[in-house]
């Protein structure tokens, strides 16, 4: 009857984590887990927007090179009161009446030399009662060249490198976020399998137990063996812990489901009832390394290193602008164009295009600021900032070697780890089988073959978490290098 209510207790557990999902199990392989998550992860979702903002940063800042065009047009009118020239006069002076019509246009802009352009003209119509009708204006181009501040680079210029640098920092991102969710894929799809090896495990584990209480109380039933003080209370506190064994491993099983889930879906309400049956198993085949290709792998390729370098590049940038805002402005300037006077409008213009009357200068301006204690310091400060970002540079860089190596040596670890288990399950199912012989004819006791059942499971579970961890190792490893993409043939370009 014990027996009877162990079994019923431990088939009601089982029932009720497999009511937790109604629909059929999903058959997927981990390169199906992966492209998965590339398309649906939330993290890797949100991460391939930033190389569009940056882009269209990118084009926002070439704006500054977009010439401007205005046009304006103005119409006046002032009368000015008359008088007399004394209280005697008796020919007052009449009031005067001004009518004046204006247009002016123009279209400047910046050139990537530097050279500031204004292409501008103007007309004017003006009648008033002292003076007939006149028209005048002018048409012409005004330059100015720096040659020396804002000469090698001024502030649109730095805007454009900046923001090309932070394209490739945003696409480099965008990299090392598809590494790191394909890493979780490849850790949680192997967390899963063995997972589900582990709820097998202890369920043999159970059933061993059982088995031997089943034994135990027949021999007890039929007399072949006299009731040994606590024995049976021995066999039944190994079924419960062995059953609450099972029941921490099926929990383990449904939380490595959803984390999966989670991994591979932006909609996780819609496959919650379905669970993933991974097609891989839990296999190990030994590699070689190569030390020297697997750090030459990580100095060009960890996405994270070439992040820090585009940090330490843009810095340098942004120094070379402070260094040119040092000197002082020295610009070249310049003017042509050519002025129109007619009693109406087409006289104007036609001395326009005949080109009869006009006019040009040139010349230099120098401004010198007498401390120039901003730029300077400003210089300072981004020479320190600069020197300090290459130190955390080669700092990382050699964190980047400690960590691959570490990560070779966690993989060499973990393959004779895979022997070594391999080998410990194999003789502790060897004991077991022949302590249950020996029971079986009165030269052993429970609480050894117990005993040699707990060593059994535990040494099948360290077993398959050794191959776990072969599999995970391997993956970290690709991820230390920054060749995790390369591994699974990845192109993120087609991504």
């Amino acid at each position: 009857m014990k027996s009877f209510a162990v079994i019923s207790v431990w088939l009601a557990s089982v029932l009720a984590v497999a009511a937790q999902t109604n629909a059929a199990p999903l058959a997927l392989s981990l390169d199906d887990c992966i492209q998965q998550a590339l398309a649906h992860n939330f993290d890797v979702q949100v991460q391939r927007y930033n190389p569009q903002i940056a882009l269209d940063n990118l084009h926002a800042a070439y704006a500054g090179f977009d010439p401007t065009f205005s046009a304006s047009g103005q119409h006046g009118y002032n009368v000015s009161p008359g008088g007399s020239y004394n209280q005697y006069s008796t020919n007052p002076i009449p009031a005067r009446i001004t009518r004046a019509d204006s247009f002016n246009s123009s279209l400047d802009g910046l050139l990537p030399s530097g050279l500031q352009y204004d292409f501008n003209g103007n007309i004017a119509d003006t009648t008033s009662t002292a003076n007939p009708e006149s028209t005048s204006g002018s048409i012409g181009v005004n330059l100015t060249q720096p040659l020396l501040k804002n000469f090698w680079i001024d502030s649109t210029r730095l805007a454009i490198l900046v923001d090309k640098n932070r394209l490739k920092f945003s696409e480099q991102g965008l990299r090392l976020q598809f590494i790191t969710t394909v890493t979780a894929v490849e850790d949680a799809y192997y967390e899963l399998i063995y997972a589900q090896q582990n709820v097998v495990v202890q369920t043999q584990a159970l059933n061993l137990a059982q088995t031997q209480l089943d034994q135990d109380n027949q021999r007890v039933q039929i007399g072949t063996v006299a009731e040994r003080a606590g024995t049976i209370e021995q066999d039944e506190a190994q079924v419960a812990q062995s059953r609450a064994s099972l029941i921490g491993a099926q929990y383990t099983l449904a939380t490595d489901q959803n984390a999966l889930k989670n991994l591979i879906t932006d909609s996780y309400s819609t496959t919650h009832d379905t669970d993933i049956a991974p097609t891989a198993t839990l296999a190990a085949t030994e590699q070689t390394f190569n030390l020297q290709e697997s750090w030459r792998k990580g100095m060009t390729e960890r996405p994270d290193l070439l992040q820090s370098r585009l940090n330490a590049e843009q810095q340098g940038i942004q120094l070379k602008f402070y260094r040119n805002q040092i000197y002082p402005e020295l610009d070249l300037t310049g003017s042509y164009g050519w002025n129109g006077a007619s009693k109406e409008y087409s006289g104007t213009l036609g001395q326009f295009d005949e080109g009869n009357a006009p006019y040009y200068s040139y010349g230099a301006k120098l401004t010198v600021p007498l401390s120039n204690a901003s730029a300077r310091n400003q210089y300072k400060a981004g020479k320190a900032a600069e020197q300090q970002y290459l130190l955390q540079l080669k700092q990382l860089e050699q964190n980047v070697l400690v960590e691959i190596d570490n990560a070779v040596k966690q993989v060499q670890s973990a393959w004779q780890s895979v022997d070594a288990t391999r080998q410990a399950r194999v003789y502790a199912e060897a004991a077991l089988d022949a302590e249950q012989k020996k029971y079986a004819v009165g030269k052993s006791t429970t609480f050894t073959v117990l005993q040699l059942q707990n060593n059994l499971t535990a040494d099948r579970a360290q077993e398959i978490r050794a191959l776990a961890n072969y599999d995970e190792a391997l993956a970290n490893l690709a991820q230390q290098e920054g060749s995790t993409l390369e591994r699974h043939k990845i192109d993120l370009k087609a991504e």
